[in-house]
């Protein structure tokens, strides 16, 4: 039997630390889906992404371990896109502990600790101090 694995984020500034939670999370099934945060909905949630959501999804579709990329228009779509796509592992980074246990009704839910010294806000600072 075939096993789907679903994560959600805005991966924005595509690096290291997404490429492996990507990695781990499909080597943990048949199938990796990703939510991808539509521009829209980042700003709801405050964020504003240096790429647009066309650039990351292009970006998300080139890369090996990826099956599908799906869009992310709100917080409350997660169940809906579980039973839609039968998916049975949902994964996020461990920073989101806790937050989507919820869905252990529908779905296995898997925290995997994200990749030390990287991180989006990270970058950004960084390129903010040489600008």
């Amino acid at each position: 039997m075939k096993r789907t694995v679903i994560t959600y984020g805005t991966f924005d500034l595509l690096h290291t630390g997404h490429v492996r939670l990507l990695e781990r999370a499909r080597s943990l099934g048949d199938r990796l889906i990703v939510g991808l945060s539509t521009d829209e909905f980042n700003a709801i949630k405050g964020k504003i992404s240096v790429q647009t959501y066309a650039d990351r999804k292009a970006v998300l579709e080139a890369i090996q371990f990826v099956d599908l990329v799906i869009p992310e228009t709100a917080w409350n779509q997660k169940e809906k896109d579980i039973i839609q796509y039968g998916v049975d592992l949902f994964v996020m980074g461990d920073d989101w502990k806790g937050k989507f246990d919820f869905l252990k009704d529908s779905c296995e839910v898997l925290y995997l600790p994200r990749t030390a010294g990287i991180s989006t806000s990270d970058l950004k600072k960084r390129i903010d101090k040489q600008l």
